[in-house]
């Protein structure tokens, strides 16, 4: 009988023979970060300069140039797919200045400078993060308010569920209450829902929803979304423990620190690597069967890929480390 392993190592995805660059849809979606922003000569200078600390500068993107290319994917015009893209962006941005406050996470770097707490005081961050809020809001409603008609409370009720209390909060209060709950793999794994799955959702389903996506490619985005997901958790997770914060950009070994949930310090790095590269090959099966669907999402390939080499770049430097031994 072939082994959980051996089975998912046949469900690899073959890599593209070349690496397509999408650096002029990330150039166009953080000029759009500022331009999407509200700020007149009437707002109070200093929020005005927390803003722009935020959102000159962006991390990697990678939630926001996903959801525009699966918006267009699934037939939604441009402005529509860029207003999804941005407010989603301004979501999980937002969701970083709170997570960094000295009430929680007490972080002092992100995204390579400081924390806008320490750049421009607490009450400005939590304006800025209010404005970031605000603003996502009122882009995401006039996204979903041009879709079909047939499908605004689905989508309403989507971005609720993955923001609100059974979401994103929900993740965030569970990761803040981790000392008093059980350090198993079930906990970890509602945390990460929370935390990390729900925006992979917002960014992979809610434009299917959008569009003229049927009932199965929403189930296996779903899928995907939930594995890639977990997947981001556990890199982000490893990264904590085996790289420092100039190569993170942000304040390293938190985890540690305060007694939050991290897969590497509860099981171990190498059990660790094996989990990410389980995420990564479940996840390879939905996604086979969506691009046979839905053609058009060949470019999922990539951002699977990249997990790839994260993965890779992690283990080669866990190997350094055990042959220090350091690890």
């Amino acid at each position: 009988m072939p082994t959980l392993e051996s089975t998912m190592e046949r469900s690899v995805l073959k890599p593209p023979s070349a690496r397509v660059s999408d650096a002029p849809a990330r150039a166009k979606l953080q000029a759009m970060l500022l331009e999407q922003m509200p700020l007149s000569a009437n707002v109070d200078p200093r929020l005005r300069e927390a803003l722009e600390h935020l959102l000159e500068n962006p991390g990697s993107l990678s939630r926001p140039r996903l959801a525009m290319r699966t918006a267009m994917a699934y037939g939604l015009a441009e402005k529509q797919a860029c207003d999804l893209a941005v407010a989603l962006e301004y979501f999980h941005t937002a969701s970083l200045v709170f997570d960094d406050l000295p009430c929680m996470d007490d972080a002092a770097q992100r995204r390579n400078v400081a924390c806008v707490h320490l750049a421009f005081g607490e009450s400005q961050a939590i304006l800025a993060a209010l404005a970031l809020v605000n603003r996502a809001y009122a882009l995401l409603w006039r996204t979903i308010a041009s879709g079909p008609g047939s499908r605004l409370s689905t989508a309403a009720d989507y971005v609720e569920e993955n923001l609100g209390t059974e979401g994103l909060l929900n993740g965030q209060s569970l990761d803040l209450n981790y000392g008093s709950l059980p350090h198993d793999g079930e906990t970890t794994e509602r945390i990460a829902y929370g935390k990390t799955v729900s925006l992979i959702r917002l960014s992979l389903v809610l434009p299917a929803i959008l569009g003229d996506a049927g009932d199965t490619e929403v189930h296996l985005l779903e899928r995907v979304a939930r594995y890639w997901g977990f997947a981001y958790q556990v890199l982000d997770d490893l990264k904590d423990v085996l790289e420092s914060s100039g190569e993170t950009g942000k304040t390293g070994g938190r985890d540690a620190v305060l007694d939050r949930p991290n897969v590497s310090l509860s099981i171990g790095t190498e059990p660790a690597i094996r989990r990410l590269t389980q995420f990564i090959r479940i996840g390879d099966r939905s996604l086979m069967r969506l691009l046979r669907e839905r053609p058009e999402l060949v470019f999922l390939e990539e951002l699977r890929n990249d997990l790839e080499r994260q993965l890779a770049s992690l283990q080669a430097r866990y190997d350094f480390e055990i042959e220090r031994g350091r690890a």
